[in-house]
């Protein structure tokens, strides 16, 4: 199990090579990665991510020990950037294994929509006309609320 937060590029494959040396219990293994999107109607130029070093990591990591009492993990993984970021790169990737694929999927759904809404982390995009704060929407809270936290 392990939560990062970091400022160089995310290569998921080596994450995910670490991670199938864990064992042989896995049956299933659920990776989701994050790319920062620019839209046809509202582009991006690039995204800025701030975070508190230390008390990010104990959140997510907080978080992770919550999917491990829903579902019976085998190993989790999440990496998460921060620093400026340009459409296209890498934002996050979380990767989870466990025994049955369904128990993968819902822990890294779960975990996703908790790292989309809550998080620390604070989120300025820039575009052609200036910058803009990045606030939950309707539809992360949406995703959120069913998890019944």
């Amino acid at each position: 199990m392990g939560v990062r937060v970091q400022s160089e590029p995310i290569c998921p494959g080596e994450e995910l090579a670490r991670m199938q040396g864990t064992g042989t219990r896995a049956g299933a293994m659920v990776c989701f990665v994050g790319m920062v999107r620019s839209g046809d109607r509202q582009p991006i130029t690039s995204m800025t991510i701030e975070h508190y070093p230390g008390m990010t990591e104990s959140a997510i990591s907080a978080h992770v020990e919550k999917a491990r009492g829903r579902w019976p993990l085998l190993d989790c993984r999440i990496v998460h950037r921060f620093g400026e970021l340009l459409p296209g790169e890498t934002i996050v990737m979380v990767a989870v294994q466990a025994a049955h694929r369904s128990d993968a999927f819902q822990a890294a759904d779960f975990l996703m929509d908790y790292l989309k809404s809550r998080a620390p982390f604070w989120k300025q995009e820039q575009t052609p006309s200036g910058s803009r704060w990045v606030e939950a929407n309707a539809e992360d809270e949406n995703s959120l609320s069913r998890w019944n936290e």
